[in-house]
């Protein structure tokens, strides 16, 4: 398995795979949003992976620049979304690397948080805890049944406690559908 930048001959193959990761329904809705994220210049700079094994993309994860309004102090932070798996290849491990890789490179770069709105039982597997008990807001109301779904992980000591407000999102990210179930 390697994991690399992702190019943009890859857009194709990124778009199969979260249609195949999220199904019929929302697979579709998914590809739309990565492809608005790859053209939108407000989520710059943005880090986009891909999972190789045996010359076939499997995973695709996407991080986007995201501004906290209100903090008290400047913030560099990014959002992981959308991060996908071909089905046959899910439970390996596959986007757990991915997720571990973006993050130390965004580590690398200076970046010190990153959020997402996912799975409560499956972010905590690579650190991220719930965001709003630490004074960040998602960019819509999350409903107090599904609050553990919005989470951060601090990449740089010391920013949680100082930093808080609301997360602001890119303008194609920062839509009511794609903070709802």
């Amino acid at each position: 398995m390697k994991i690399r930048s992702s190019q943009e001959f890859d857009r194709l193959e990124i778009e199969k795979i979260h249609k195949t990761a999220f199904g019929k329904a929302k697979g579709p809705v998914i590809a739309e949003l990565v492809n608005g994220l790859f053209d939108d210049q407000s989520a710059e700079p943005l880090l986009s992976l891909v999972a190789v094994k045996n010359q076939t993309i499997v995973g695709h994860v996407l991080f986007t620049k995201v501004n906290i309004a209100q903090s008290p102090i400047l913030v560099s932070a990014r959002i992981l979304a959308p991060l996908a798996v071909l089905p046959e290849v899910q439970s390996t491990g596959v986007g757990g690397l991915l997720i571990q890789e973006g993050l130390d490179r965004l580590k690398k770069n200076g970046v010190d948080l990153v959020f997402v709105l996912g799975h409560p039982d499956y972010y905590p597997r690579s650190g991220f805890v719930p965001a709003g008990k630490l004074g960040f807001k998602a960019p819509y109301s999350i409903p107090e049944e599904h609050a553990g779904a919005w989470m951060v992980i601090e990449l740089s000591s010391g920013i949680i406690g100082k930093a808080g407000g609301t997360v602001e999102c890119s303008d194609v990210l920062n839509q009511p559908q794609h903070w709802r179930e």
